[in-house]
């Protein structure tokens, strides 16, 4: 009987194919029989028995498309950025990855990177270096004239002295625009002393009609400081100040306690730059200045 059934089993049901023999021949001796019986029903069950498909606990997910800015952006950072580019042993196209990369960072940290680039030995990069920079400069320099025909408009519409509605908001976005050439080192040379001139100018047109601001007084400081008038400077962080305390909203103290420290030590009052930055001690949110912060804080 067990030679026989034997064959009627799928071969994954049969094997080991003699430990199988056996088994069946066993329960047919031992079981007078029932085990004639049990065997042959068996066999035939395992025959036409088809076991369900079992239920998967997860369905397959079609995996997301790959994007290969997402990758470049991930696999870069800061410090790997500027080692990457400084290093003319690095293969050229992990270093195009890495000026790829640039795209996705503020202007202030590409910018300087991308002007060490400019003096690469490699010409693509420098190319690509000088194009990254020129549509930097493009897009403020095209917000930049946009806004001086809406002032131009808001003038005549609204008039100069004072400024209307329309006027005065253009005024502040225009000292905002050439102040980021400055910020992002993308005006060098005369061109830089130009947009800080500039940018003042509108600033001060935006002061005289609103003096109690504190945004436009710390920049107008910052704007002082960049062109070497250092007292000047210094009142216009102390109104930015006063402005903060009196008015409690725009700027947090700590966005001008750090110039007014820069600004102390430039003229060589340590004592002053001690006591600012004791005061900047008190603050916690300062994680780029506490070296800075636990140096002068130190007895």
């Amino acid at each position: 009987l067990a030679v026989f059934t034997l064959p009627l089993l799928s071969a994954e049901q049969s094997r080991p194919r003699m430990p199988m023999l056996a088994l069946m021949a066993v329960c047919s001796y031992a079981v007078p029989l029932a085990g004639f019986i049990g065997v042959f029903l068996g066999t035939l069950v395992l025959r036409l028995y088809r076991a369900a498909r079992p239920i998967e606990d997860f369905q397959s997910v079609h995996l997301p498309e790959f994007d290969l800015h997402q990758r470049i952006q991930s696999g870069f950072r800061q410090t790997g950025l500027r080692a990457v580019l400084g290093n003319s042993e690095v293969p050229a196209r992990s270093r195009m990855r890495a000026m790829v990369a640039l795209q996705h960072m503020p202007g202030r940290i590409s910018s300087p990177l991308l002007r060490n680039v400019l003096n690469d030995s490699s010409e693509d990069l420098r190319l690509l270096a000088y194009g990254m920079l020129d549509a930097l400069e493009r897009n403020i320099s095209r917000s930049i004239d946009k806004e001086l025909d809406i002032l131009r408009e808001a003038e005549e519409k609204e008039g100069a002295d004072p400024l209307g509605p329309t006027g005065l908001q253009a005024a502040e976005k225009l000292s905002a625009l050439y102040w980021e050439l400055v910020y992002q080192n993308l005006a060098q040379g005369d061109m830089r002393n130009y947009a800080i001139s500039e940018s003042l100018r509108y600033c001060e047109r935006v002061l005289a009609q609103q003096p109690q601001h504190p945004q436009h007084n710390l920049r107008r400081g910052l704007l002082l400081h960049a062109l070497g008038r250092m007292d000047e400077a210094e009142q216009a962080y102390d109104k930015a100040t006063d402005a903060i305390r009196t008015h409690q909203l725009g700027l947090p103290a700590t966005r001008v306690l750090p110039y007014l420290a820069e600004l102390s030590f430039e003229q060589r009052d340590f004592a002053k730059t001690r006591q600012l930055m004791q005061q900047l001690d008190e603050w916690s949110a300062l994680p780029r200045l506490r070296p800075v912060i636990d140096y002068w804080s130190a007895r």
